[in-house]
């Protein structure tokens, strides 16, 4: 009873979450949570220099998200024109002091768009990108996560491969990734201090990806901009009191019924941690999440 007085909104949200994860698995049509998808002959075949809106979002996640912003600075495109749009709380001072730092660096072909959000609406991912997906003039979107690092021609690579393409969801076909990094890690803690930083590529494996999971979803700009990002479902679009795990990247594939097609686009890394840093340092829970992670590895 206690529970339910303090956390009644978890509850109902929990319920929803398992509401929309089985709709999303084909048992309800899409059609009906989001607006008309364009036909792909309606959608725009652009081709030349690009623009691309890549959009992260980050809550205590400024260690990674500095190199993240770092790889924009040291390997600039040439082939497209980018924006790079963070949404960030300014209850998170880190973040903040990083973004004013990287804020006074002019990369060529690169606009910076902080967009700072209450607390509430950070919590809920499908808040965000659901807002640059409406408002957004580019060309394509790229939905990632802040310990996503874009190097040595990934930008113009993805420029290359996307030359004239109308489909309406793509993903990078190969990653590469760091093991599963302590909280203490020389990488981990060089990022706390606002600079510009860079990684050794040779701490990195390669692995293949087979769909365009939450970090790699790379959409169409005519199709962002028709049906936004998960509008039509309530639940993600919700405020929350805490950080949400997020589902809405499987609903999202859902709705434009594709996983994604796969392309060649070189330099893609991912820093892979176990301390996540969106749940209080040193909770009960955040300990429980790192054993996990571990586990998982």
């Amino acid at each position: 009873m206690r529970i339910s007085k303090l956390y009644p909104q978890r509850w109902y949200d929990k319920l929803l979450g398992y509401f929309f994860r089985l709709a999303a698995s084909g048992y309800l049509p899409a059609s009906w949570f989001r607006d008309r998808l364009p036909n792909e002959t309606e959608r725009q075949a652009k081709t030349g220099f690009l623009k691309l809106e890549i959009v992260s979002h980050c809550w205590g996640y400024s260690n990674m998200l500095a190199y993240q912003l770092s790889s924009f600075i040291n390997y600039p495109p040439t082939k497209l024109n980018l924006m790079v749009t963070v949404f960030y709380a300014k209850e998170d001072k880190e973040t903040s002091e990083l973004l004013d730092f990287i804020g006074q660096h002019s990369p060529k072909n690169v606009t910076w768009n902080w967009q700072q959000l209450p607390t509430g609406e950070l919590f809920r991912r499908g808040i965000g990108r659901n807002r640059a997906a409406r408002n957004s003039a580019a060309d394509w979107l790229w939905f990632t996560d802040c310990d996503i690092i874009f190097h040595e021609n990934c930008l113009d690579s993805l420029a290359e491969q996307l030359q004239g393409k109308q489909g309406s969801l793509y993903f990078p076909r190969q990653e590469r990734t760091t093991q599963m990094l302590a909280s203490e890690d020389p990488m981990l803690q060089k990022g706390r201090v606002p600079q510009v930083v860079d990684i050794e590529a040779g701490d990195f494996t390669l692995f293949s990806r087979d769909r365009a999971k939450g970090a790699f979803q790379v959409v169409h700009g005519d199709v962002a901009r028709a049906i936004g990002y998960c509008e039509g479902i309530s639940l993600y679009q919700t405020p929350a009191d805490h950080w949400c795990k997020c589902y809405e990247d499987r609903a999202f594939r859902w709705l434009i019924g594709s996983h994604g097609i796969p392309i060649d686009v070189d330099g893609v890394f991912q820093i892979r941690h176990v301390h996540k840093g969106r749940y209080k340092e040193n909770s009960n829970w955040s300990k429980v999440r790192s054993k996990i992670r571990r586990i998982q590895e």
